[in-house]
């Protein structure tokens, strides 16, 4: 009788701590976003502020822009941060997301060996830098994962009107610091945002041998994802309004100056 007794006990205290834990379970939501501000680090400096502010914890799922977009269209994301503005224009006409806002931008830039083989330097254009890679077969290491990044590769090359091919064109389907990582290794090229090239160049010996053509500029834009989860939308909007809110966004200017000598993202959020 005391051994029942005493194993309804346990029982009992067991489902009452397990409904304590579930009744004090922080509210999360799913953030998709492209791999850029995570592999710079930035998400790492700004989501801790906002769950220590909002008690909401933010789940990251980083994959290229066009992933975290479909993510978001079969409800597996709540707010989505990508620099894929034709892709994020589509999306909203579609009626997937509530809001889009601009919240910062970067540009993206041609790096690749110092040695520049293929002679991209003394390219006018960035369509030029890429004509010269077919030119001379030299090896590029594509994303090749519809990312962002990957969507402006594949605009420069048609503004080069060339359709890259063979052995020297190399599709990682990767992220933008593994893509890095392959291009060091291989002695390659390759198109990335200034600020993972910038988080990462310690550990690479790739040069920057292009930037600065209008085509290169790379912005990122908030989206808060429609759906009938009333709590993920209120709480992914105030993760959008944390991240256009003017506190933040002198964090993200002041971001990567310490270290780097300059910021990996400039502030876009019109007060």
């Amino acid at each position: 009788m005391w051994n029942l007794s005493y194993g309804l006990i346990v029982l009992l205290c067991c489902i009452a701590i397990v409904g304590c834990r579930q009744s004090t379970t922080p509210p999360a939501i799913t953030l998709a976003t492209t791999t850029s501000p995570r592999d710079s680090g930035l998400l790492d400096a700004l989501l801790p502020e906002f769950t220590v502010l909002s008690g909401v914890q933010v789940k990251v799922v980083a994959v290229g822009s066009g992933q975290a977009l479909e993510l978001a269209r079969r409800g597996d994301a709540d707010v989505l941060l990508t620099h894929s503005p034709a892709a994020e224009e589509q999306f909203m006409a579609a009626g997937h997301g509530t809001s889009r806002h601009p919240v910062m931008h970067n540009d993206f830039v041609i790096v690749g060996p110092a040695r520049d083989p293929a002679g991209i330097q003394a390219a006018t254009t960035v369509a030029e830098a890429f004509q010269l890679f077919a030119r001379a077969e030299t090896p590029f290491i594509s994303r090749a994962d519809e990312s962002g990044t990957h969507n402006k590769e594949q605009q420069i090359w048609q503004a080069a009107a060339t359709e890259p091919s063979g052995a020297w064109y190399i599709k990682s389907g990767s992220g933008m610091a593994a893509a890095l990582r392959m291009a060091n290794e291989k002695h390659a090229y390759t198109l990335t945002d200034r600020g993972t090239y910038l988080a990462h160049q310690k550990q690479l010996e790739l040069k920057i041998l292009s930037a600065g053509d209008p085509m290169l500029i790379n912005a990122y834009s908030v989206i808060v994802v429609a759906t009938d989860r009333q709590s993920h939308m209120q709480h992914a909007q105030a993760f959008a309004e944390f991240l256009i809110a003017p506190a933040t966004q002198a964090k993200i200017a002041a971001f990567g100056v310490a270290e780097h000598g300059q910021s990996l993202f400039l502030p876009d959020a019109v007060p």
